[in-house]
């Protein structure tokens, strides 16, 4: 079964069946007779057809698309609408691509979020990677989040330039840190020296750093951010303190381990586990 048709399956056990029905009209007739003009009339048709207030609910979700929807709180509006782009792709990429790519160049926000936050399930997701970069330079928040936080997709098909502007951007719109996945496989040199410009530009400034912004950094200890963690480690902030050990515990520099060993009780947490970055704030 194609994972358009389990999103289907799971969508209808919910869903107003008349709606589902329609649906499954549309898309045969989609696949039937390619049309530019169904598509857009279906997919804007959908919101009047599939309830926004629903959550998508499943037993038993795999780890495969229905446990990605469901753990995200996909509501039936946003499952109708990923499966419909998700079957026209299946249907036949090379014609329907571009349509798809059109649709999202018009989408309202709440559409425009929808597919980013479940881009990844789509059929050839690197098509669409243009948008997700884009929606790297806005200022509304719920765009951001929706290709920023809990979604695989940067980690799989951004740059390390597109990811680093991320990242630093996450930072400075004070986003939630812990919830971008991939952190760790995703570090790199560029974006350590990054995160300690931006850390001296906030300290020159007596401005607040968030401590998880320092986790990408532990395998590119350089003299400057060595002496960074010496500062986060005799800071008055336990959380600072927590920080910096454990980029000084996870990183291979001999003079960073030096530097723990003024911190003992946190070394002792580290190796313990029962300090990681995952409770790094509790």
């Amino acid at each position: 079964m194609q994972v358009s048709e389990r999103i289907k399956e799971a969508l209808g056990a919910q869903a107003d069946p008349v709606s589902l029905e329609w649906l499954t009209e549309k898309t045969q007739k989609l696949e039937a007779d390619k049309s530019v003009r169904d598509l857009f009339m279906t997919y804007s048709l959908l919101a009047s057809k599939f309830d926004k207030s629903i959550t998508l609910k499943v037993a038993n979700a795999d780890e495969g698309a229905l446990d990605f929807l469901t753990s995200r709180n996909a509501n039936l509006l946003e499952v109708a609408r990923i499966y419909l782009l998700m079957k026209v792709l299946e249907i036949d990429t090379d014609f329907y691509g571009s349509k798809v790519a059109n649709i999202i160049q018009v989408a309202d926000i709440t559409e425009l979020e929808t597919f980013l936050k479940f881009l990844d399930l789509l059929p050839y997701p690197d098509m669409f990677k243009f948008t997700a970069v884009e929606a790297l330079r806005t200022n509304i928040s719920v765009i951001f989040d929706a290709i920023t936080l809990n979604n695989p997709y940067p980690a799989k098909y951004f740059n390390d330039q597109q990811w680093n502007q991320m990242y630093l951007k996450a930072a400075f719109m004070e986003r939630d840190l812990s919830k971008i996945p991939s952190v760790d496989e995703r570090a790199n040199v560029d974006l350590a020296r990054i995160i300690s410009d931006y850390a001296h530009e906030r300290w020159a400034a007596s401005r607040k750093i968030d401590p998880m912004f320092w986790r990408p950094v532990s395998g590119f200890l350089n003299p400057v951010l060595l002496k960074d963690m010496e500062r986060l480690l005799e800071s008055g902030d336990l959380i600072e303190n927590r920080a910096g050990a454990l980029c000084c515990y996870h990183s291979d520099s001999a003079e960073a381990l030096e530097i723990l060993h003024r911190k003992p009780d946190l070394k002792q947490q580290i190796e313990e586990g029962t300090l990681t970055w995952n409770n790094l704030k509790n």
